[in-house]
């Protein structure tokens, strides 16, 4: 079992014990999270869809990312991460919504450099970003970007907000 699975299978556990449900927005992880999730038994039931939000159109139209704020700062933002995150969680009706949005290169975007993450989560106590800079080609930065979604995911289970 890899690492990533054992992290989504104590995120689905640890969602399902508390009665939450979860939803994703991906950019560079590309449905990668969701995914990770979706290969865990019982993900059924917590796991309530996910957006691959790659365009910022999609970001906008369906997730309900401003326009203004991705003209401002670009797809590759803490801010844009948190909306995203707000996103998912309206769109597929979910207690918490999580999101990725960054550079896997092999370019810098947007003034942005390879490796530069962001992660988002949402709940119903709030909203936070969470920035990162990794390295390694494009494949490990999208894997280290989604490890990183499933501990802010695991966090946010384990916060005081969600007791078990």
């Amino acid at each position: 079992m890899s690492n990533l699975h054992r992290i989504a299978e104590q995120a689905v556990t640890g969602a399902i014990s508390r009665g939450l449900t979860v939803a994703t927005a991906e950019s560079l992880t590309a449905g990668m999270v969701a995914a990770v999730l979706a290969d865990t038994p019982g993900a059924s039931g917590m796991l309530q869809g996910g957006v691959v939000s790659y365009q910022n159109s999609v970001k906008a139209d369906v997730l309900g990312v401003p326009a203004e704020l991705l003209d401002a700062v670009g797809s590759v933002d803490g801010d844009v991460a948190k909306a995203m995150a707000e996103g998912a969680r309206r769109v597929c009706g979910a207690d918490i919504g999580v999101s990725t949005t960054g550079v896997a290169g092999p370019e810098p975007h947007g003034g942005k450099s390879v490796g530069t993450v962001f992660v988002g989560v949402a709940t119903a106590e709030g909203t936070t970003s969470f920035g990162y800079v990794f390295e390694g080609n494009r494949a490990d930065i999208r894997g280290q970007a989604c490890a990183a979604a499933l501990e802010r995911l695991l966090e946010a289970l384990s916060s005081e907000a969600y007791p078990a």
